[in-house]
């Protein structure tokens, strides 16, 4: 009973039963897909596990692969969110972009390795190549530039501004607008530095704030600056 669907490819759409408005390109694109509507699936394998989540968009190789009966998830790029299963409202752009979630929701990688390892953080944003590379489960995360943010795990609520700032933080609330920025900081947390290599030197300082070119290049574990 199904209405307004395309399907090109061996066993492209072959389960759909009352699915409407899906569009099916490749081999095994959307297959188990019976009732999830506004899809499209465009490449080998894309969307293939998907059964009843509607209006989501894989396109590349495997992309959205293992996607059931989550929605509203785009992925573009070969293996892009190729894990996730329930989430919701993902976003993925680049090869192996967040290739690892699962069920977080509400995040956006873009990038080449971007959220590579992400499992079920949710709310954060990684734009660049490698960007929070290393996250896991930490949640309202922001970076944007090259390898930003590219070690924290678990924590929260980091804004990484510039390519490589904040590369080397696992601590939390730490803001890095700049070229280098707080590059060493590893557990601290609640650091604002704001210009050129600012604050390269911080390592465990907590709740400083640093503005200007190479300033405070010699505050290495000091607090409340």
């Amino acid at each position: 009973t199904g209405s307004t669907n395309i399907a090109i490819g061996n066993a492209a759409l072959s389960t759909a039963t009352t699915a409407s408005n899906n569009t099916a390109v490749g081999h095994s694109a959307l297959a188990a897909n019976t009732s999830g509507t506004n899809n499209v699936g465009v490449g080998a394998a894309s969307l293939d596990a998907n059964t009843t989540g509607d209006n989501n968009t894989g396109l590349g190789t495997n992309a959205l692969s293992a996607n059931t009966t989550g929605t509203s998830s785009v992925a573009v790029g070969a293996y892009a969110l190729d894990a996730q299963t329930t989430s919701t409202q993902n976003t993925a752009l680049g090869y192996a972009a967040m290739s690892a979630t699962t069920t977080g929701s509400y995040n956006t990688g873009v990038g080449s390795g971007a959220l590579s390892v992400h499992t079920t953080g949710a709310d954060n944003t990684a734009v660049g190549m490698s960007c929070m590379a290393a996250l896991t489960s930490g949640a309202n995360n922001t970076a944007m530039g090259n390898y930003a943010l590219t070690a924290v795990t678990t924590t929260a609520g980091n804004v990484a501004i510039g390519r490589y700032s904040l590369t080397a933080t696992t601590g939390g609330y730490n803001t890095g607008l700049g070229y280098l920025t707080l590059t060493a900081c590893t557990t601290a947390g609640n650091n604002v530095a704001v210009g050129h290599q600012a604050g390269t030197a911080v390592t465990t300082g907590a709740n400083n704030t640093i503005v200007g070119t190479s300033a405070g290049d010699a505050l290495t574990t000091g607090d409340n600056n």
